[in-house]
């Protein structure tokens, strides 16, 4: 299947320079943009809540629970090509505007869901979710590049992707204080109570959902119409002449850097969902911590998330990208050795550092895998978004080591270490980019 955008989301410097007066028209474009980053942020990191409420209140093991990540993730895979076709026909603003839509569809049918405590309901809505964040990011991440001088892409979007940041430190709260109960009673206290006592309960604790998911939804449909009214520029620029490239959608990826790029992000995105999916329930085993605590420790998680995005942003000023993700990734191997050797608190700092430093991986990733692609600017930019089908993946099994290791969660951190070392490769080797012929 071939894929050829009609313009290029790729601006050159001569561009940008041939017309200084220009830029402010990007301003309030790119704030627009970034909220954005923090919505699909607020989706995902509200899923790290979802896990564990939802293997509760559904009565799901580790493995199952892990659905919710596969149901988003998968989206994102099956999505993919059909976002950037959608991106190349509509454009920026039409696209954004229809995957807000699509997003606050998925969080309406959060009510029927609970209302009938159906998980496949749920998995459902979380799909349709899932669609919706592909067609944003797929158009966004790449706007949010080219609002600019190409030269500053990956600080655009690190400065962007902070608000994502912010939302992994807002969700939690959110999610604590109104989703989780802090109720959690054994099997056999579940077996002694009546039964109209506990669907009562279970009933209960799938309903907690419904408020935060209509809000969410309908602050969604309100920014999609503030979208439609405000005019966005659609960036057509010209091709970069010194970089030969090719279109086509499967031809793109004889870019060895893109290549690598695509699987550097199937490996990092598995490795934040595994750590966020399983953070409450590793602090509650390894800390000793209840439900709630555990959900302000996964704040807490998030702060240092958005924290080490404002550093690593401020950091790629004087590092080189590729280097500060290598320093990065050698620093998170070594943390997860700790989460999966510590006791007690240890392991809850131990995952807060991954979190800091995991910070500055996806937007780096992506920055340096659309680097040089020309007229496949957008084309690439649906392989790495596609890439993201490891959040179904790599979470799914590491539920099915943890549920073989008798619920032991530590050693199921071995997943995101060795996602980790390949995404170290790609800082180290893989990012560079190399020439084809035509």
């Amino acid at each position: 299947m071939a894929f050829a955008p009609q313009e290029t989301s790729l601006v050159s410097e001569q561009n940008i320079h041939s017309n200084r007066g220009g830029g402010k028209q990007y301003i309030l474009p790119f704030i627009l943009v970034t909220c954005l980053f923090f919505l699909w942020g607020m989706a995902h990191n509200l899923d790290s809540i979802l896990i564990p409420h939802l293997k509760k209140a559904c009565q799901l093991n580790n493995r199952q629970s892990t659905l919710v990540d596969t149901a988003v993730f998968l989206a994102y895979f099956l999505m993919a090509i059909p976002a950037g076709a959608i991106l190349k026909k509509w454009g920026y603003k039409s696209s954004i505007i229809l995957g807000l839509l699509v997003f606050a569809s998925g969080a309406f049918l959060f009510v029927p869901a609970a209302n009938t405590r159906a998980y496949e309901i749920f998995l459902v809505a979380l799909f349709i979710i899932g669609c919706g964040l592909t067609i944003l990011e797929t158009a966004a991440n790449p706007y949010a590049a080219v609002l600019g001088d190409p030269a500053g892409a990956s600080t655009r979007l690190n400065l962007a992707a902070s608000f994502n940041g912010l939302a992994a430190m807002v969700a939690p709260i959110i999610g604590t204080t109104f989703i989780l109960s802090g109720k959690e009673y054994s099997k056999a206290d579940l077996d002694a109570m009546p039964d109209a006592e506990r669907l009562n309960y279970f009933m209960t604790e799938a309903a907690s959902v419904k408020m935060p998911y209509i809000v969410l939804g309908s602050v969604l449909v309100v920014i999609a119409l503030l979208f439609y009214f405000m005019h966005l520029p659609e960036v057509k620029a010209v091709a970069d002449t010194k970089t030969e490239s090719r279109a086509g959608f499967f031809e793109v990826l004889k870019h060895k850097h893109l290549s690598w790029a695509v699987a550097a992000q199937f490996f990092y995105v598995g490795a934040q969902v595994c750590v966020t999916s399983f953070f409450i329930r590793m602090a509650q085993q390894g800390a000793n911590v209840d439900e709630k605590t555990a959900g302000y420790y996964l704040t807490v998680y998030g702060a240092l998330f958005m924290g080490g995005r404002f550093v690593g942003t401020a950091l790629l000023k004087f590092i080189k990208s590729h280097n500060l993700l290598s320093i990065y990734c050698i620093l998170s191997i070594l943390l997860c050795v700790v989460s999966m050797l510590g006791e007690g608190i240890h392991v809850i700092y131990a995952l807060g550092g991954i979190g800091f430093f995991m910070s500055i991986m996806f937007p780096t990733i992506f920055a340096l895998g659309i680097s040089n692609l020309g007229e496949g600017t957008k084309a690439g930019s649906s392989w790495i978004i596609m890439s993201i089908v490891g959040g179904a993946i790599l979470p799914y099994a590491m539920g099915t080591i943890i549920d073989m290791n008798g619920d032991n969660i530590q050693i199921g951190y071995i997943v995101p270490l060795i996602c980790f070392v390949i995404i170290l490769y790609f800082g180290m080797k893989g990012y560079k980019p190399s020439e084809i012929s035509k």
